[in-house]
């Protein structure tokens, strides 16, 4: 159930908002229209007046009063429903010729125009209702008067049409908006309630939930995104429980043999030889849980995004020579060849202590599980981009495995015959993902090949001028 109401959703606030901007704009240019047609209908009225008392007037100077007289009976005669008007009076008020019986109450200023009321009959019989008329009056050279109008009945009810239509336009529109709106918010409403409950579901503890999708709007991009970040949360959890469970497995092993050892000790009467012998063995446990324990917070530490303030430009091929340096001693007692190939240009920005505990990882691997009589090789070049190889001439992986074993605490080896933890490919992982490298597990035929390619580093001027602004 919808638990939020359509008229508080921030969509009708915004649709009242466009429609009241909207309706604003739609009247300002609806008066307008509205202005200029009633200007012009009073100027076309006004305009044929004057045009009739022009004429009129022609009359006049031609032929004097009698001819003024005999032009206006004519006009008078051809409108018996005033729908124009004559009137022609003497100087002394009294009527001469035309269709009014009297002058209009208040007319007698000259040369403008006025209204007033007039009865309009119609088939001989005097309609009820006035009309509104317009005049212009002229006073004549002897005292006399003459008004020429137009009944403009016709014109006031146009603007009264013209007004009620853009009122009820204005009105209709307000109502569709709103309408429109309150439909809106419900679809809004709809397609958001699907995400909470959705959402809700998972909260509760449902992690396969999934937001529906249908349609190619906004909403369906929001949806899938969402779902992608909803199937990625599930295969952390996943894998979180597997960690757990591989920690747990991983750790009663040598906690397991530590106890029994101490308690089976403790029963007899031990000496300093079985002593020794017990520390130095309950060490060994201890310095692989350790290791465990660090090889976890390295790959947090490299998952979490180290510090990039702590990044520097690091040459590849100085930081595996380090590296063989570090397992010349156990490749020679274990009777590999451990060789190094180092290219020129192998030069990154990234975190020294993480890269390098990286490609350790991968030797120490490499080295582990080659037998005697094997070659270790790294290779570190700089084209197309910096990268690092690491070749082995041991048993390999299978192509169908190649993926699992950068997974915590996999182990290919059933028995867990081989010292290790499982941790050392998925800190390789997480390193990559960090320095946006790619790490690669091939076929060396035989044996394995292990690369890490990585992103070249910005030029050394570009990094100065960095840390200087930054500064």
């Amino acid at each position: 159930m919808l638990r939020t109401r359509p008229l508080s959703t921030s969509t009708f606030r915004l649709t009242l908002a466009y429609l009241g901007l909207f309706s604003l704009s739609a009247a300002s240019l609806l008066l307008v229209v509205y202005m200029a047609s009633v200007r012009f209908m009073e100027r076309q009225t006004r305009e044929t007046i004057s045009d009739e008392v022009a004429w009129l007037l022609e009359q006049y100077d031609s032929g004097g009063l009698g001819a003024l007289r005999s032009a206006v009976s004519e006009r008078a005669a051809a409108e018996p429903n005033r729908r124009a008007i004559y009137l022609l009076v003497d100087a002394s008020g009294s009527y001469l010729a035309g269709n009014l019986d009297r002058f209009p109450i208040g007319q007698a200023e000259s040369g403008s125009f006025s209204s007033f009321e007039v009865q309009v009959t119609a088939g001989g019989r005097r309609l009820p209702i006035a009309h509104v008329a317009v005049a212009e009056i002229v006073t004549l050279d002897g005292g006399g008067r003459l008004l020429v109008g137009r009944d403009v009945h016709d014109n006031v009810q146009t603007q009264k049409l013209m007004g009620m239509a853009i009122l009820l336009g204005l009105g209709v529109m307000v109502v569709l908006g709103i309408v429109g709106g309150l439909i809106m918010s419900r679809w809004m409403l709809n397609r958001l309630e699907r995400i909470n409950r959705a959402t809700a579901q998972i909260m509760a503890g449902d992690l396969s939930q999934r937001i529906r999708t249908d349609g190619g709007d906004e909403f369906t991009e929001l949806a899938q995104n969402l779902n992608a970040m909803l199937e990625r949360i599930e295969r952390l959890l996943v894998s979180m429980r597997q960690v757990t469970d591989d920690i747990a497995h991983d750790l009663r092993t040598p906690l397991t043999r530590m106890r029994s050892r101490i308690e089976v000790t403790l029963m007899g009467e031990p000496s300093a030889e079985e002593m020794r012998d017990l520390l130095a063995a309950t060490l060994q446990d201890a310095d692989r849980l350790i290791e465990t324990f660090n090889a976890l917070l390295a790959i947090a530490r490299a998952e979490a995004g180290a510090q990039h303030g702590e990044w520097e430009r690091i040459d590849l091929t100085e930081l595996a020579r380090d590296v063989v340096d570090l397992y010349e001693p156990l490749a020679e007692e274990r009777g590999i060849s451990l060789q190094l190939v180092g290219g020129k240009g192998a030069v990154i920005q990234g975190h020294r202590q993480l890269v390098a505990q990286a490609i350790a990882n991968i030797t120490d691997n490499a080295v582990k599980y080659t037998p005697e009589g094997g070659i270790v090789t790294i290779v570190t070049s700089g084209t197309p981009s910096p990268s690092v190889t690491v070749t082995d001439t041991g048993p390999g992986i299978p192509p169908e495995l190649r993926e699992k074993a950068k997974e915590r605490f996999v182990r290919l080896d059933p028995q867990r015959s081989t010292p290790g933890s499982g941790l050392g490919l998925s800190l390789v992982e997480a390193v990559a993902k960090l320095h946006d490298a790619r790490l690669e597990l091939g076929d060396n035929m035989p044996g394995l090949k292990v690369s890490l390619t990585f992103r070249p580093a910005p030029p050394a001027e570009a990094v100065e001028l960095r840390h200087a602004a930054a500064a």
